[in-house]
């Protein structure tokens, strides 16, 4: 076998220094160290202000109404035992902040956006009550299937006498 044979099929693939020729490489055009350079606009903007949850991870963060302990956690619960008694043991946990609105404190970076002050959207809504009270046991307007309740305890046969099944 001939040395000069290519093992590599056509069309050959060209990268970047076949395609364009060597590039040269560009010198950044800031002289100063990276940790000076950061300072500067636009790269300042970056760190300047920090979210909640990097405050929070911050060392030095203290909430005061975080619980500090498990007695302070169920002391801080919504739940009341003179009005909701035996309850679940995680029903009666339920914090302030988890179920309602009204708790005072900013748990995530997101503006609250106001209901529409119009009852536009009521306005579009219809209800309907029946004049006529209609019977449990009537079938009309049911939708039809073959597990119907009118029929044999919801079971039917099929064409070919034998039962439906899932």
């Amino acid at each position: 076998m001939p040395f000069e044979r290519d093992p590599f099929p056509y069309p050959k693939f060209e990268n970047d220094v076949t395609f364009t020729g060597e590039k040269t490489h560009k010198k950044s055009l800031d002289t100063r160290p990276a940790h000076l350079a950061q300072n500067d606009q636009p790269w300042c903007r970056l760190n300047d202000g920090a979210t909640l949850t990097s405050l929070r991870r911050n060392v030095l963060y203290y909430d005061e109404e975080a619980p500090r302990d498990s007695l302070d956690l169920h002391l801080k619960a919504m739940y009341d035992h003179h009005i909701e008694f035996l309850k679940n043991k995680n029903q009666t946990l339920f914090q302030r902040e988890t179920v309602t609105e009204d708790h005072g404190r900013i748990l995530k970076n997101r503006v609250r956006k106001e209901p529409p002050k119009d009852d536009v959207e009521r306005e579009r809504i219809k209800v309907w009550s029946s004049s006529q009270k209609s019977s449990i046991h009537s079938i009309e307007g049911t939708i039809e299937s073959h597990h119907n309740a009118s029929t044999n305890r919801g079971y039917s046969r099929k064409h070919d006498g034998g039962f439906y099944f899932t």
